[in-house]
């Protein structure tokens, strides 16, 4: 007898996620405190959306979503097989364990992010809300930066070819790279347009709102832990909508964020 899939449906979720920052006097004797500042952190999902994840870790990310923002429509997808996966980061065994339990969240593996439409009948043509791909990298296939910079590119055209029949109407394409070199020379909001995408917005990752997330190295866990953090380097996220498209983003732009257009 097959195990039942729970479902998640009770939870409320309010938009765009946003927490506090305290600054309080370092004078002594001082009986005020400074003003509480509400610091917004822009979350591109509803809980509402069909999510369609490609280039999973650990699965911490999609894990997130569900538990933590009530996203309970999701296709979280890896370009390994399971084993392979489970192997390069043992803690995604957990993640992957509670999102399989989810009755309308599915787990698939050997996706490939550039060839989506062969990954089966599940992902289907104008069925996604969102389509999320973070911190795309083929890993460390040379170490010549202008030949991995190309490697970059084609993977990342690659996946705006295969993910934009997958839109809905007024879906998007969320994508996060780190800030600075060698990721700003893959100039991927000109890599987006060439294939039909517009770039609506940009604005700062917050790996903080994404409570249990933990970046996962394309090459694995590094091994006895190591000091090395991805979720605490500066990163931004891009929101890409078709040209002919229409833009849904219900949240109001904060200092974190940038508008582009074409004439970017």
């Amino acid at each position: 007898m097959g195990k039942s899939k729970k479902t998640n449906k009770d939870k409320h979720i309010q938009k765009p996620y946003s927490r506090p920052s305290h600054h309080r006097s370092n004078k002594k004797g001082s009986l005020k405190s400074a003003p509480t500042l509400q610091v917004t952190v822009t979350i591109p999902f509803e809980s509402s959306n069909s999510i369609l994840l490609v280039g999973e870790g650990d699965f911490s990310f999609s894990h997130s979503l569900l538990t933590a923002h009530g996203c309970t429509s999701l296709l979280a997808t890896s370009y390994e097989s399971r084993s392979s996966l489970v192997e390069k980061y043992p803690q995604a065994a957990t993640f992957i364990a509670d999102l399989e339990a989810e009755e309308t969240v599915e787990v698939l593996y050997r996706v490939d992010a550039t060839k989506l439409d062969k990954a089966g009948k599940k992902i289907t043509n104008g069925g996604f809300d969102r389509i999320v791909f973070n911190f795309p990298h083929v890993g460390g296939l040379t170490k010549d930066v202008n030949r991995q910079v190309r490697y970059n590119q084609e993977l990342l055209v690659g996946f705006f070819r295969s993910a934009l029949p997958l839109l809905a109407p007024a879906g998007s394409i969320v994508v996060t790279i780190f800030d600075g070199e060698p990721y700003e020379l893959w100039n991927i909001r000109d890599l987006a347009r060439h294939v039909g995408l517009k770039v609506d917005r940009s604005f700062k990752f917050q790996a903080s709102a994404y409570p249990g997330y933990r970046h996962a190295r394309t090459l694995g866990n590094i091994r006895d832990g190591g000091g090395w953090k991805g979720e605490e380097r500066g990163a931004r996220t891009y929101i890409f909508d078709a040209k002919n498209g229409v833009a849904s983003h219900p949240q109001q732009k904060n200092s974190n964020e940038s508008t582009d257009d074409d004439d970017d």
